[in-house]
């Protein structure tokens, strides 16, 4: 496996669309990042009234990239009353005008792509590939998707009267941070609302750049106003008495926490919480095909993804070959620098949660089950490790039952396609699944009884914006994602 020390934060992209290095960190070309940020509040960028603010690393090198402020209940306060006041303007702007600055907004996105995936990068140790072709291009596609729904919403629910809520509070988590930001500011502004958005605090910068972007599509003052911070900031905004409605991705600890916190209260909420996806390889399965779509299940954005298929469950009879050709694989991928664009497993977003991973690594191994890691020499500095996977696990094993929310896999064996769903239902979630074979009746059979709330077939993390996305159980209440990502955002009447 080759492992490239990470090289200097500073780059640039030169005219032939070649990702280059800038030895200057202060020249980033076309990822430029302030020394600091202020909060954006009522159309532009403020203090923080406690004068308070956090650095934000690389967690590829652990080097500064900028200060960002922290915004205190005060602060929270004054993005609460720019939301509430800009809002009669805004919900009663014809649709198809709150349409054209979401349209906008795509547009710029696209044109200043370069500039959100290299960052997403540099803040969030993902390979500059999946920033570039997946996080990006889908940010767009979801502006352009609820920017078209944005004046027919009284089409989408017929019988019914669509109202706006009112001001929402949106948290998002730190693993794709600009996606998880469009995935809740576009249908909330389509459908009329107002909102704080609060980013992850190991994460801000995309989400503070979008601010930039807002801003220069025009959109009036106050609609969208972003505060940073880190879990105080969040339950100031989630307990808000001037928020109508919270919208929240990330842990499933945080996410009841929410739930009691909301309890008796007039707010409307959606959770998207954690995750531990059962990805089942059948023997009538094509198994090189299902060997990849184990990889980008697990291995994609290092494992910080809450849908990852981390528990694999393979027929006995073609287990042997599904394992040892999933670790021939193994060896072949690439760990290192995330602005490398050969790079498949970029840098684990911060210490705490390489710390949460090594942990879960030593717990498997005194639970008794038999750790591969492929040979490769890891970089220096920054946050990393390489791919993993367990075999000869139990079903009640915590590396099993538990979300690690890292490049780690738990693999075990079955017989039946009953013993299959009994094992792979057999946890306190249900996001996610995927059912690899060559039989559509199978197909039908095992995704209609698996308890998950996406479930794909002879593929995996594959994602649009027409398609609603949320979990049964502990991995949240509600959808995020076509028509049911507008009715979050809405009363029916």
């Amino acid at each position: 496996m080759r492992t490239p020390e990470p090289t200097t934060d500073g780059l640039k992209l030169d005219f032939s669309g070649i990702w280059s290095y800038d030895p200057a960190p202060e020249d980033r070309g076309h990822a430029k990042i302030d020394a600091r940020y202020g909060l954006f509040i009522g159309g532009r960028f403020v203090e923080p009234k406690s004068g308070r603010y956090f650095d934000t690393h690389n967690p590829a090198t652990e080097s500064k990239l900028a200060e960002v402020a922290e915004a205190g209940a005060e602060d929270v306060d004054a993005a609460v009353a720019a939301a509430r006041k800009a809002f009669p303007a805004w919900s009663k702007l014809p649709g198809a005008e709150r349409g054209k600055y979401l349209f906008r907004i795509a547009r710029l996105l696209q044109e200043r792509a370069r500039e959100f995936a290299v960052i997403e990068s540099l803040d969030g140790g993902k390979p500059i590939r999946e920033s570039r072709d997946v996080d990006v291009p889908l940010v767009a596609a979801h502006f352009f998707y609820y920017a078209g729904w944005a004046d027919k919403l009284q089409y989408a629910f017929p019988g019914k009267t669509p109202k706006p809520i009112g001001v929402a509070g949106q948290v998002i988590p730190w693993n794709f941070p600009l996606l998880m930001a469009a995935w809740k500011i576009a249908p909330a502004l389509a459908c009329g609302n107002t909102l704080v958005l609060k980013p992850a605090e190991t994460t801000p910068l995309t989400a503070l750049k979008l601010a930039e972007l807002i801003r220069d599509a025009g959109l009036p003052d106050g609609v969208v106003n972003i505060v940073t911070g880190a879990g105080a900031t969040g339950s100031a905004l989630v307990n808000h008495p001037g928020v109508d409605k919270v919208a929240f991705t990330g842990s499933t600890a945080v996410g009841k926490k929410i739930m009691e916190s909301l309890a008796g209260t007039r707010k409307s909420y959606t959770l998207e919480l954690g995750g531990k996806a059962a990805n089942i390889i059948f023997e009538d399965a094509s198994l090189d095909q299902a060997v990849e779509g184990v990889v980008n299940a697990i291995f994609f954005n290092q494992g910080h993804v809450c849908c990852a298929g981390s528990r694999l469950f393979v027929q006995e009879s073609v287990a042997g070959t599904v394992i040892r050709k999933l670790k021939d694989r193994m060896q072949t991928l690439r760990v290192g620098d995330p602005l490398d664009k050969n790079t498949d497993i970029g840098a684990i977003n911060s210490r705490m949660q390489l710390d949460k991973i090594s942990g879960y690594l030593k717990i498997g191994l005194e639970e008794g089950a038999e750790m591969y890691q492929p040979a490769c020499e890891l970089p220096g500095k920054g946050y990393w490790c390489p791919p993993t996977l367990f075999t000869n696990v139990a079903q009640s094993s915590r590396i099993v039952q538990e979300e690690i929310f890292g490049p780690v896999l738990a693999i075990q064996t079955f017989r039946t396609p009953e013993e299959a769903l009994e094992k792979a239902n057999n946890t306190p979630y249900g996001l996610s699944g995927g059912v690899w074979t060559d039989k559509g009746s199978k197909i039908f059979k095992m995704t209609g009884k698996l308890r998950a709330g996406v479930v794909w077939a002879n593929t995996f993390n594959k994602f649009d914006p027409a398609s609603p996305f949320g979990g049964y159980k502990e991995s949240g209440v509600g959808r995020e994602g076509g028509l049911h990502g507008l009715m979050a955002y809405l009363n029916l009447e």
